[in-house]
C-alpha cells in the first residue's frame, strides 16, 4: 500500500493542528499559574510540556512547508480554543489542568498509534519513526498529568469527556478543512 500525497497531507495538516492546539492550551493555563504564587511547580511542568510541543509544532511547520501542505483554515479556531481550555481548566486548578493534559494526550497518543501503523504499512519509514518519537513524547506528558492527581478534578468524568469528544472532533474536521 503507498501513501497518497492527499492522505499525507490529511496527516501533517491534522498533526499541525493538534500541535498548534497543545502550544495554546499550554499558553492559557501559563497565563493563568504564572500570576499565582506557589504555582512554581506546576509552571514549570507546563513550560516543560509547552516547549516539547512547540519543537512538535515547528517540525510540522517544516513537514507542511516541505510538502507543499496547506494548514488548517480552522487555525484561528484552534488559537482561541486551545488558549480559552487552557485558562478554563487553570481557573479550575491544577488538578482540572492536569485531566486537561491527560485526557488531550489519551487521544494523541491513539491518533499516532494509528498514523504510525498506517505509514508503517504504506512504506513510510521515516515518516512513522517521527511520529513514534512524537507520541512518546505526547504520552510522557500523559503520565506526569495521571501522577499528579488528573482524575481528581472537579468533575474529572465529565471535564475529561467533554475534551476528548473536543480532541476527536478537532481532528476530524481539521484533516479536511
Amino acid at each position: 500500500m503507498t501513501l497518497s500525497r492527499n492522505r499525507r497531507g490529511e496527516m501533517l495538516r491534522v498533526d499541525h493542528a493538534g500541535e498548534f492546539g497543545a502550544v495554546n492550551i499550554y499558553r492559557g493555563q501559563l497565563a493563568v499559574f504564572e500570576r499565582q504564587p506557589g504555582k512554581e511547580r506546576i509552571v514549570g511542568q507546563l513550560r516543560e510540556m509547552a516547549g516539547q510541543e512547540q519543537e512538535h509544532l515547528d517540525a510540522f511547520d517544516q513537514m507542511l512547508v516541505a510538502g507543499s501542505v496547506r494548514p488548517t483554515a480552522l487555525s484561528p479556531v484552534w488559537h482561541a480554543a486551545g488558549f480559552a481550555l487552557g485558562v478554563g481548566t487553570a481557573l479550575l486548578g491544577e488538578k482540572a489542568a492536569h485531566a486537561c493534559t491527560e485526557a488531550v494526550e489519551t487521544v494523541i497518543e491513539e491518533h499516532y498509534g494509528d498514523q504510525v501503523a498506517e505509514l508503517t504499512e504504506a512504506g513510510e519509514p521515516e515518516l512513522a519513526a517521527r511520529m513514534a518519537k512524537f507520541q512518546e513524547e505526547e504520552v510522557a506528558h500523559k503520565d506526569l498529568a495521571t501522577a499528579e492527581g488528573a482524575a481528581q478534578a472537579p468533575a474529572y468524568p465529565l471535564l475529561s469527556a467533554a475534551i476528548r469528544a473536543g480532541c476527536r472532533l478537532a481532528i476530524r474536521l481539521s484533516e479536511k478543512i
